[in-house]
């Protein structure tokens, strides 16, 4: 069977992750909220804003980057960033490669 332009696309099986936040994380997760509600007026609850605030910061942080990389041999390719993908509806489109 020939093969298809698009590959398979990959596993996007959302993952539910909980965690315990202090007080204060949780005093400036509500800010940040609102300044984002302030910015782009369009409420976000902190839960929807989170991923996006955590992937961001992974895909700034260089040292990780470069480790990745390196750990990965150079093969691994970016992904787009899921607040570029993101439908109107909230959720997470799927790529388009």
């Amino acid at each position: 069977m020939p093969e298809l332009k698009l590959a398979k696309l990959p596993d996007r099986t959302p993952v539910k992750i909980s965690f315990k936040a202090g007080p204060e994380l949780n005093q400036l997760l509500g800010e940040y909220a609102e300044f984002y509600r302030e910015r782009y007026g369009q409420e976000e609850p902190v839960p929807e804003l989170i991923p996006y605030m955590l992937e961001t910061f992974l895909r700034g942080d260089t040292a990780f980057i470069k480790a990745r990389r390196e750990k990965l041999g150079g093969l691994a390719q970016p992904r787009p960033r899921a607040a570029r993908a993101r439908s109107g509806n909230g959720s997470a489109a799927s790529p388009s490669h």
